[in-house]
């Protein structure tokens, strides 16, 4: 699997530890091992642009998703498809803002927009309350056991 993570905002993302996640998402949704994936960490000026430019709206999102190839999950039994899944791109200076706003570090908030961004190249999303309900809980449940292979790690 291919994941690069580049830091273009000057926060200071963990470049290793965003990689390792998106890599245990990806295992965990059987998305093929050749799967190319791009996240790109930006600055807010850079992420207000491509958020008019893309999704024509105004001022910085917490996370944009660019799918390339439309690759879906894995299912057991069944070979994944191969190709590129596609973009992420983050803004940690929301997410930092966000963080606060819900209580948690931002360290939380980030791997929670690494989560939610890989869904939403896989397909996955929340327009209406049945997709939201799915996302979301696949989205907790996703953190809940990256929180827990985290803590058993030597």
């Amino acid at each position: 699997m291919s994941i690069e993570v580049l830091d273009e905002s000057g926060y200071g993302l963990d470049v290793s530890r965003t990689a390792a996640l998106a890599r245990f998402v990806l295992d965990r949704l059987r998305v093929h091992p050749l799967a190319e994936l791009c996240v790109k960490a930006v600055d807010e000026a850079t992420m207000a642009e491509l958020n008019t430019r893309w999704m024509e709206k105004q001022g910085p999102t917490d996370v944009l998703a660019f799918p390339m190839d439309e690759l879906r999950p894995g299912l057991v039994n069944e070979d994944p498809e191969e190709g590129v899944l596609g973009d992420l791109v983050l803004c940690p200076a929301v997410a930092v803002r966000q963080a606060e706003t819900a209580g948690h570090s931002t360290q939380a908030e980030l791997d929670l927009l690494v989560v939610h961004g890989i869904l939403h190249l896989l397909g996955y999303d929340h327009a209406t309350a049945e997709e939201h309900r799915e996302m979301f809980g696949l989205q907790g449940e996703l953190l809940d056991q990256w929180q827990g292979a985290a803590t058993q790690a030597p």
